[in-house]
Parts: structure tokens; sequence; C-alpha cells
């Protein structure tokens, strides 16, 4: 396993491609077979976004989640999303001091670097929304005073299919609030035997150790900025978000939030590749991650059956067959 890398040198491409490895290697020891799911993982992360993981019980979106908040050097917090959580378990609370004579604050579990929000969607829509800010803005409001949150800050949350017993549907801003939704999807045959010798009597958890520190993980933050994306990329997100507000089979399309992370993303997909630009092939790939969660089939259309249907999905890869792809330079 190797060391914790707290370097305070400079991020150059051999380091940032030494930090990213490093995540993608320890979290992929636990999760069999899925290195698309890591990846993306790895992406909201450093896009400065948050993911939710969305997929029927037992295929290990918890233990991505859980993997991801080990493999670095920072706080995490797990809250376990139920019926009666209220939004101050979240959030924090004010309790009055008697020897002080006054409230004081005391930080609820959103107060981490790394959320883990288990099952968010067998809580209320209040409590979900307790969530709001916090995602927006890195920071929450109690009793008209703002306190900020420790940064990196993500949210991985996870939620079983609106189909199961006992679970809320998200609202749409909610929704909105997560860069990215992603299924995790039964293993194949060869992984899941694998997973049956393996995990026996080890937990793999428990093997992994920090391989960044959360202060690398800023460094690293801040390298992915400074990937170039060029006028012409950027009008192609947008004419992207745009066909979705007016596409038929769509009654609500991609927000400007979207629009922004999904380009965010596609700098995170570059410097993985090892680009110091993006291509549009970085955002056709991310654009059913990004957007699909946030858009809403019309009425009546083939895409109806559910916001998370192979349906609205069709819809954009339709979309993304239309418009018009520009040629991409690196300057």
């Amino acid at each position: 396993m190797p060391g914790t890398l707290k370097g305070t040198e400079p991020i150059t491409d051999a380091l940032f491609a030494q930090a990213t490895t490093a995540i993608l290697d320890v979290v992929g020891r636990v999760i069999d077979g899925k290195p698309e799911a890591v990846r993306f993982a790895l992406t909201a992360l450093l896009a400065e976004g948050h993911l939710l993981i969305e997929d029927v019980p037992g295929v290990g979106k918890t233990m991505l989640a859980r993997a991801l908040a080990a493999s670095v050097d920072a706080t995490v917090r797990r809250i376990q999303f139920t019926p009666d959580l209220l939004p101050g378990d979240v959030t924090g609370v004010s309790v009055y001091n008697p020897v002080e004579h006054e409230f004081e604050f005391k930080p609820g579990a959103v107060f981490a670097n790394i959320v883990i929000a288990d099952e968010i969607n067998r809580s209320s829509p209040k409590t979900q929304s307790a969530l709001l800010e916090a995602m927006e803005e890195g920071q929450v409001t109690v009793d008209g005073r703002s306190h900020l949150l420790a940064e990196p800050f993500l949210v991985v949350a996870t939620q079983n299919p609106l189909e199961m017993e006992g679970t809320y549907a998200l609202p749409e801003a909610q929704r909105d609030r997560f860069m990215m939704r992603i299924s995790m999807g039964y293993p194949d045959a060869a992984a899941e035997a694998l997973m049956l010798r393996q995990r026996d009597t080890i937990n793999p958890l428990d093997e992994i150790r920090p391989v960044v520190t959360s202060a690398r993980v800023l460094d690293l933050i801040a390298w992915v900025r400074a990937v170039h994306v060029s006028p012409a990329i950027e009008e192609y997100a947008v004419a992207l978000a745009q066909a979705t507000r007016i596409h038929p089979d769509l009654r609500l399309g991609a927000s400007p939030r979207a629009t922004l992370q999904l380009v965010r993303a596609a700098k995170v997909r570059a410097a993985l590749d090892g680009r110091g630009f993006v291509i549009p092939d970085d955002i056709t790939a991310l654009l059913i991650p990004v957007f699909a969660h946030r858009l809403i089939a019309a009425r009546g259309t083939g895409a109806s059956r559910s916001r998370s249907s192979d349906g609205i999905a069709e819809t954009l890869e339709q979309i993304a067959a239309s418009v018009r792809v520009p040629i991409a330079s690196r300057r």
C-alpha cells in the first residue's frame, strides 16, 4: 500500500497522475469490476461537485462512498437517512449554555470534508432540503448565523430506486445540487466470484489507508481548474443544455448550473487523461451522468417512464447526435 502523499511541492503532470492513480487503485481494490464508477467518484471530488449513486440494494453503493472517503486523509461523517431524521441532525443546532448564558452552536454531521449521505431518499423532503445550502454554498445557516464548512467538501449520497418501498422522491432543487448521478449495476460473473473468495474472511475497507491528504486534494482541484476550455467547447456545452430546454420529449431541461458542472467535470476527465485542454469527447462522455437526473420527461412521451429511465438517456443521445460538434483546439 503506498504511503500518504503529503508533499507541499507544486503539482505537476507527474504528481497529478501519481496522486489520482493512487486513489483509483485503492478504491478499485474494494469495488471489483467497476472502474468507470470509481473514476466518476474521483471526478466529482476533483470537480468540486457532489455525487449521487442510485441503484438497487446490495450492489456496493455505500461501499464505493466509504472507499473514496477512506482514500483521503480527511474528516469523514456518515449520515444514515431515516424517516425520523431531523434537519438539525444534519446541519447542527443551537444549545443554551446556562454557564455562559448564551446559545452555542453544536455542529451537525455535515461538518466534514466528505459526507456520506446513505439512503438519502428514505428521509422526508424537509430533511433532504437541509443539505441544499451546504452543497451549493459550502456553509449552513442556523438561527440567522452562517457557519462555513471545511474544504474540500464532498457529499456522496446513495439512494434506492423510487420503486423501492419506503422511498421519497428527491426534489428537483436537491437533484440539481448533485453534479453527477451514476449507477453501480451488478458485477459480472468473474468479479462476483472473486468477491466471494476474497471477502469471506476479510473486509477490504479495513485494508484501505489514505493515499492523499485533504490539502493535497485542494492542490489537485486547483490543477484541474487550470485546464483550458476553448470558446468552441463552451459554446458546445451551452448548445447541448439549450437543446434539452426545447426538446419536445422533455418538460424540464438542464439548468445553467448543469452546464457549469458539465464543463467542470470535463476538465477533470481531460486532466485524468493527461491533457491540459478539453475536447468534445469529454463533454459528450459526461452528458448523461451530469444531465440525466436533472431532466423531467414530458407526459405522454416514450421517455416518461421515470426520471432515471433509459428513455431520458436515449433523448440525450439524440440531442448529442443533433448538436454540431466543434473542431476543438488547444488554444
